[in-house]
């Protein structure tokens, strides 16, 4: 959800199941503090808030430990999204999420889990190595911290390679719970526009070298087959610790929760 709309949350809060997480936003366009109200009408919603921590667009120790203790003593927020945030330069004193987790502001400040970010696809301008390093460190500081750690994973257009992901994250990580993420329902332009943005555009040049695949994705972007092909990898009986999905809404958190509810009540998904 995005932070300058918290009206949005009494509206999908008809459509989601009491307690259902949801992300809000912190975008570069909104400081820390705005995205407050936003925690605020999750919660009041019957809502599960979680905050997403850019660290690089935080300014300062004083203002992450301002926040953070309201938002867990009045929005009762228990877990956030920890990123290093896009911002070329940091603003402030963190560079990278490892950065806040050594502080321990965040255990101190009374969350308890902290979700890091998983790349299928690879990162644009990090290599796999510093990325597996980078979230090796992350799960240690976060053990060390006494904190609970999930991963919750880019989305992508290719299953395969979230299937693939997600096996090894077994395999390095066992214990460590992990939500898949999937494109939400939107319009062509705003999901090209932003799957540039996120780096996935490895799965869109496989999807365009398909042809009809590419067109198909275009004009229907519904996730529901990723989700099967999700579904059939956590039903084979394959090592993995999946254990949901994350749905990017693309500003449309509306539209994306409608089509969650439609996936919760339908008889071909419950099959």
């Amino acid at each position: 959800m995005i932070a300058h709309r918290p009206e949005d949350a009494k509206i999908i809060a008809e459509l989601l199941p009491a307690g259902t997480p949801v992300y809000v936003s912190h975008l570069p366009r909104h400081t820390l503090d705005e995205t407050f109200m936003a925690l605020m009408g999750v919660a009041d919603a019957g809502l599960e808030p979680v905050p997403h921590l850019a660290a690089r667009r935080i300014a300062s120790r004083e203002q992450a430990t301002s926040f953070l203790e309201r938002a867990v003593k009045l929005a009762g927020v228990q877990k956030v999204l920890l990123v290093a945030g896009d911002a070329p330069q940091a603003l402030g004193p963190y560079t990278d999420g490892a950065a806040l987790l050594r502080e321990r502001l965040l255990a101190d400040c009374g969350v308890r889990e902290v979700g890091l970010p998983g790349y299928p696809e690879g990162h644009p301008s990090i290599d796999t190595a510093h990325l597996d390093k980078a979230l090796t460190e992350k799960l240690d500081l976060s053990a060390e911290r006494g904190l609970g750690a999930f991963i919750v994973t880019q989305f992508s257009f290719a299953p395969i390679r979230i299937i693939e992901y997600c096996a090894d994250l077994a395999r390095r990580a066992p214990n460590v719970p992990v939500y898949v993420g999937l494109a939400g329902p939107t319009n062509p332009r705003t999901l090209l526009r932003y799957a540039n943005r996120c780096g996935v555009s490895a799965s869109l040049r496989a999807l365009a070298a398909q042809g009809m695949g590419a067109v198909r994705l275009f004009t229907h972007t519904d996730p529901g087959e990723q989700l099967i092909a999700l579904a059939h990898h956590c039903l084979s009986g394959t090592a993995t610790n999946v254990v949901g999905a994350h749905l990017y809404s693309f500003g449309g958190v509306e539209r994306t929760a409608a089509w969650m509810n439609r996936c919760i009540t339908s008889r071909s998904y419950q099959a």
